[in-house]
């Protein structure tokens, strides 16, 4: 379920910007003489005037191309950097400033990196972050077997992280990450390398997250993880949030194409349809592209059927993948 509208703020960022000083050097010898005399830089912006709000229980997408600043705006609101201006203020605290007392109250987990000991037995992991994390024993009595069994994770417990498949290490780095019952989870390429099966596991986890009021900031590049999970979805481009709002929004604002796929009785021939472009002719399937802006569906489908019998039909939008590509394409 959705949090309400009226839930409380969990985070709420507001003109968040972070320049970064990056080296200069010009190709071949003489430029790499020139360096050593008199080193060039530049100012990248990394993330530019970025302001949202997210509410408790949300689980936001937070999504863009290489380069665009999710990961800059992650490390920000994990406490990891300093911003050059504006202000974050998360269940009343300022990341950065608020450091210790913070990070006790979030988790982390990064697809690419893992917070388990390489050597050691999972459980062995479990203990070593209960005792970072000071956590109760008879909180983690309770919470421990809680996350073995929604993961299921027994029969990891003993094998040592080096061992363990990217997917079992995905699940156990899920566990490891909630164990101090954190309220806010930042979620970085979960599903990244996953095969087919254990993605399906890792998301029905994700989205049962809910049901515990975690809050989610989720970054990935898979759109299927976007279509199942999120809530809301946050795009940011060259270091600017170009979109906010849900997946039905995206898809309203980044792409007015649909497409009308008909199955005819008898083919289509030579059928011209006015406001609409044939991307496909094959036997007797007829796939049609146009902007409901300018022809309803309701219009279109009216005058395929007033010329050919049709024995099936459906109207269907682009790919998610699409039209978030577009949407890089016209802000990139």
């Amino acid at each position: 379920m959705s949090p309400s509208s009226s839930a409380p703020v969990h985070i709420r960022a507001s003109g968040l910007t972070k320049r970064f000083r990056v080296a200069e050097r010009r190709p071949g010898m003489a430029g790499a003489l020139a360096g050593v005399v008199r080193r060039r830089h530049r100012l990248v912006t990394a993330v530019d005037d970025v302001s949202f709000t997210v509410r408790h229980g949300e689980l936001v997408g937070y999504i863009g191309p290489n380069g665009a600043g999710k990961s800059t705006t992650v490390k920000l609101l994990s406490g990891i950097l300093v911003p050059d201006a504006g202000t974050c203020v998360i269940d009343g605290m300022t990341p950065w400033t608020d450091r210790r007392r913070y990070v006790a109250s979030i988790g982390a987990v990064f697809g690419q990196r893992t917070q388990l000991l390489w050597d050691l037995p999972v459980t062995e992991s479990f203990d070593l972050l209960r005792d970072i994390y000071r956590v109760p024993p008879d909180r983690y009595a309770q919470t421990r077997p809680e996350m073995v069994e929604l993961l299921s994770l027994q029969a990891l417990l003993d094998t040592p992280a080096r061992q363990l498949s990217l997917g079992q290490r995905m699940r156990c780095d899920l566990a490891a990450a909630l164990l101090h019952g954190p309220r806010l989870l930042f979620l970085d390429e979960p599903t990244i390398g996953l095969d087919a099966v254990a993605k399906l596991a890792v998301r029905d986890f994700i989205g049962r997250l809910r049901e515990r009021g975690v809050t989610v900031i989720l970054t990935t590049h898979d759109m299927d993880d976007i279509e199942t999970l999120c809530d809301r979805v946050i795009v940011i481009s060259a270091g600017r949030i170009v979109l906010d709002g849900s997946v039905a929004e995206l898809r309203a604002a980044a792409a007015g194409e649909r497409y009308l796929s008909v199955d005819l009785e008898h083919g289509a021939g030579e059928l011209r349809v006015p406001d609409a472009e044939v991307v496909e002719r094959r036997g007797h399937r007829l796939r049609l592209r146009f902007d409901p802006r300018s022809v309803p569906a309701a219009a279109l489908i009216r005058h395929v059927t007033d010329h050919c019998a049709v024995r099936d039909l459906f109207v269907e939008a682009p790919p998610i993948e699409r039209i978030i590509a577009e949407l890089y394409r016209r802000h990139g």
